[in-house]
Order: structure tokens, then sequence, then C-alpha cells
């Protein structure tokens, strides 16, 4: 599979001819190329063999000729030129969060800064404050980059290593006689960044399993190739760790290579007080060294006189005397989702119809799906004015007319203003079946400003949820400061939702906060923020941060069926009387 690769090639394009100060329609034409390919839920080699790489949408004949290039050569030399042109640095310098490929290209042309070690020099030196529209808190903030990007490490998102590793574990269960395979770590925990990706695996052949492992096409540097355990670098940079274990250890090593640190330190902690170990080979009696088990891990816990915790909560956050007392909590699953309530269309900022994303919604199984385009604020999406909104609350009404078993909320993603005021008035908002009310813009207000700022977007009747609550972005933007009990407080009393938006990049709500809002009583809703049908899929990240919240179905308000749903709605439970629009007249008038 050469999706991950292929983008990744032509992101780098794009930014290293923004750099250059290229015409911004070519930047634009690759960096759209690039999350064409990422959202592409089919191979690009599997594509190829049934129709021309022109019939992808928005992929041109020269794009396509790159595309073919990647899948037999695996490189681009256009990339490679480009590359070539530059110090490698630049590319390191786009990891720092807030630098974009125009700061980068200032700082080279202006300072003759190529790395991150120049950068934080000439920032030392206030060497930046010389430059337009850099000063002292652009000094400040770079600053902070360069130590996240540090702390970060060579961590990944979760959306980038999962496919990965899944695509490294479809390609042995089709190529090597594997008996059980499986990925352990933070990955199996889903975190929302991963180190490195460890698979454990059973075989009868291990040399064969080694022998594939290490020729795999997305392999770049072998590290260690042994009969029982091998490391490589991969393509992507990520270092991939395969071990093969006998079977009646396979459950031992998957927990030993699953639980956190932490988990497991306390794990051992119980053996000892009950005469036990544990290693990756099975839990023993101390007393005779007497194997008790390690084929499952239930075997493991078991043993400890424990319930198996779901690998998700396997962080020593409660998890251990929780299942002491018998009350893990019965985690949400993927397959209890209803809906999900954050779609955009190409009314906004969205690539695909309404009734196209109704069509995707319902082919995942979905009763529902609530469509929230952008408000009128956000011009950079295209957001909605008042008057596109209202026709957009025509023909959603006209699509629902020929549904069945299915339905399509009209909804908004409202803006919420420095103020806490919204893009949209009362009047308008009260015709709607569902609202997200977001912060895109003035990050950088005080954590008391940007609380308040949120709460009274809460106290507006009309909104029935938070959207990403936090505004992070993983490893670009940290979250902008805010008080989450506040807000939480505020939301438990007022009867506001909050989202855990599964967007990749977000994941937000974070985990510790999904946990915080349940145990305050708050509801939640999972959204995927999709902007085009392939984003549908993204569920799965949502679902996986919100079980590492311990969040269970009860606690997700779009689990319900629709009718339910609709009750439990804040606009719905209390009654409100709604205001007569002074749009509706409008609305009557267009449509006789």
């Amino acid at each position: 599979m050469k999706n991950p690769e292929a983008a990744q090639i032509f992101a780098q394009i794009a930014n290293l001819l923004e750099i250059k100060g290229e015409n911004p329609f070519k930047v634009r034409a690759y960096e759209k190329a690039a999350q064409t390919i990422q959202d592409l839920p089919e191979d690009l080699a599997s594509f190829r063999e049934k129709q021309p790489l022109t019939k992808i949408p928005g992929i041109g004949e020269s794009i396509a000729q790159k595309i073919d290039e990647i899948l037999n050569t695996g490189k681009c030399q256009f990339h490679q030129d480009l590359l070539a042109e530059m110090s490698p640095g630049l590319i390191e310098l786009l990891r720092i969060p807030e630098v974009g490929p125009k700061t980068v290209q200032l700082l080279y042309e202006q300072l003759g800064v190529s790395t991150v070690a120049e950068l934080e020099k000439a920032v030392k030196k206030h060497l930046l404050r010389g430059l337009k529209r850099m000063g002292a808190k652009t000094e400040e903030n770079i600053l902070e980059g360069i130590a996240r990007l540090r702390q970060q490490g060579e961590r990944r998102p979760l959306a980038v290593a999962f496919p990965h590793a899944q695509e490294i574990v479809e390609a042995l269960k089709a190529q090597t006689p594997v008996d059980q395979i499986e990925m352990a770590g933070s990955l199996r925990r889903m975190k929302d960044t991963i180190g490195d990706i460890d698979i454990l695996v059973t075989s009868q052949q291990p040399e064969k399993v080694m022998e594939v492992f290490c020729s795999l096409p997305m392999v770049k540097k072998i590290l260690a190739q042994g009969t029982t355990k091998s490391s490589v670098i991969t393509n992507l940079d990520i270092q991939v760790d395969v071990r093969v274990l006998k079977p009646d250890c396979f459950g031992a090593a998957l927990q030993y290579f699953t639980g956190s640190k932490a988990h497991n330190i306390k794990l051992r902690e119980l053996a000892v007080k009950r005469g036990l170990k544990i290693s990756e080979y099975g839990i023993f009696k101390v007393k005779g060294n007497k194997r008790l088990g390690g084929e499952t891990e239930e075997e493991i816990y078991d043993a400890l006189g424990l319930p198996c915790p779901p690998p998700e909560i396997r962080e020593d956050m409660g998890e251990i005397e929780a299942a002491r007392k018998n009350k893990l909590p019965k985690l949400v699953e993927a397959s209890q989702i209803q809906a999900d309530l954050h779609v955009h269309s190409d009314w906004s900022d969205g690539r695909y119809s309404i009734a196209e994303m109704a069509e995707a919604a319902q082919q995942l199984g979905y009763t529902y799906v609530a469509i929230t385009d952008h408000s009128k604020g956000r011009g950079i999406a295209n957001g909605l004015s008042e008057d596109r909104l209202l026709k957009q609350i025509e023909e959603i009404k006209n699509i629902n007319k020929k549904l069945q078993g299915f339905a399509l909320l009209a909804g908004t993603e409202v803006d919420i203003r420095k103020d806490g005021d919204l893009d949209f008035d009362d009047d308008l908002l009260c015709q709607l079946d569902f609202v997200i009310a977001s912060v895109h813009s003035g990050f950088r207000m005080d954590a008391n400003a940007m609380t308040d700022r949120t709460i009274r977007a809460m106290e507006n009747p009309w909104v029935d949820v938070i959207g990403h609550p936090t505004g992070r972005i993983i490893g670009q933007r940290e979250p902008y400061a805010v008080d989450m009990d506040r807000i939480l407080e505020a939301a438990a009393r007022l009867g506001a939702a909050m989202e855990v938006n599964a967007f990749p990049d977000r994941l937000d709500l974070k985990d510790v906060h999904c946990r915080m809002a349940k145990e305050m009583g708050v509801k939640l809703v999972i959204g995927t923020d999709a902007h085009s049908v392939e984003h549908l899929g993204l569920m799965t990240y949502g679902v996986a941060t919100a079980r590492r919240g311990w969040v269970e179905a009860k606690d997700l308000l779009n689990t319900l069926p629709l009718a339910d749903f609709r009750k439990s709605l804040r606009r719905n439970k209390q009654a409100q009387p709604r205001r007569q629009p002074k749009h509706r007249a409008a609305a009557k008038s267009r449509r006789s």
C-alpha cells in the first residue's frame, strides 16, 4: 500500500514549493493531492489496475504521472530534485508547531536559517524582531514550539501509526504461516501518539515470518534480524519490532507489551503479595516455580483474581482497583454508534454533497447524521450566511423526504466569537435540529477569558454541543488556555454536551477530559468533523479516545436512537418557547 508514502511525498512537495515562493495554485494542487490520496479508501495500486489514476477526484495528468512513478520506483524525481535544491533542515523546521512554509521562506531568505538549531540561536539573539510581522510574541511561540518538538521526539499521531501497523499485520497474515498476530504497546492502548510499533506473532515457521517481515516493501532499514525478533525502520521513519512467540506464552507477552509501565508495575506488586511472579513468559508461583498460565491474557489476570481490563485503560488510572471491586466500565463499542454528529458538506469546505454524505453514512450503518457546515465567520471555509443556511435547511428537508430508515439533521458548526456571542442569532439557531458551537480564532486569550467565552456560548439555549473544546492540533498546536473544570461544571449545570472530535489531528476532548466529563455527569457526542466521505471512517479514533476515558454507551448521546436523541437535546428537554424568526418570512417568500 503506497497511499501514506505518496501522500507524504506530495505534502512535502507542496511545502517545498511554498518555501520557494512558487505559484500558490500549484502549491494548493499538491496539497489537495496529498489530502485526496490520504483519504482514498482504496490502495492506489489496486485503483490503477482498474481505471486511470486521473479518475481520482482532483488528480490531473501531471500528478497521476508522479503517482505512477511512486508506485513503480518508490520515489518521485521531482520531489528528489526539490530536496536537493534545499537544506534538509528546512523540512525539519516545518515540524515546529506554528512554523509554516511562508515563515520558513522568510527565515531562510532574510536570516539564512536552515536548521532548528540555527533558528533557536536566531530567536535567542532577537534577530526575528527585524522581520515583517514578527516580534517578542513570535519568538516566545517559536521557542515553545521547539521545546514541544523535542519533547515529542519521534512520536507519531495514532492515525499515522495505526493504519501503517495494520498494513504490516495484513501483509504478514497473507504471506506467512502465522497462527496468532496482534499489535501491542501504546498502539493497542490507542494512545493519541505512538513511538515504536510492536507486533506479536505465533508461528510454526518463525524464520519465514522474519524473512518476509524484513523484505516488506515499506522496510527502509533493517536494524536487527533474528529467528524470534526483528526490528526495522519503515519508509515512514517508524521503528517496528516483530516477535515470534511460543503459543503457551503469547497471552503473557501480549499483556506484558500492552500495559503501560505503571500498570505493569502495579500488577507485579499485586502478584508479589500473592507469592507470584509475572514475566512475558507467563505467571508463576514463586515457591516451586509452578506455571499458572500465560497462553491468554485472561489467564494472567485470572491468576491474580482480576477480570481482564480492556487494553485502552491499562494506564494505572484506577483500572486495577476497579477490577478488584469488579467495577470495570463496560466501554462503548463502535457498533453502538448510531450517528455521526459533525459532518461538513460542499456547502462550506467539505468535498461532497449532502446527499453523497448521507449515502456514505447509511452504508456505514448509521441511522441519522447531522450536517454541520461552518457559519459565516469562517470565510476561509466558505461559511454559510443566514440566507444560505435557510436554503440548506430546505434542501435537507427535501432529501429527507426521499430517505427511508435514515434521517439528516439540519445543523451548523457556529463560530464562538471572542466575546462569547455566536455567529448566528437565536431566531435562526432555533430553526435547526442541532447546533455545535466552536472556537476557531483568538486562541491566545488567557484562561479566564477563554473559559468565560466558552461558558457564555453554552449559556445560549440553542447550543447543544461545544465542539473540539480545547482547540488542540496534535503535534502542531497546544490546547488553548482554558479551565476545564469550570467548563464541565457549566456544561453539567446547563445541560450542554461536549464533543469528542474524532479527527486524528484533534482527538479533542482528550481521554482525561472525557473521563472528567463522565464523572461530572456531562454527556458526550462523538463526531468525525468529516469533510469527505472517507473521513466518516475516522469514527474509530473517536471511539478509541472515548474508551480511553472510560466512556460507556450511556454517556454518549449518539448511541441513542433518533427519537431518544432528539428528546435528550437541551433545546427539546427544556421546552423553550421558540422566538418568531425574522428570517422565516423571507424563507417562506422564497419557497412560494
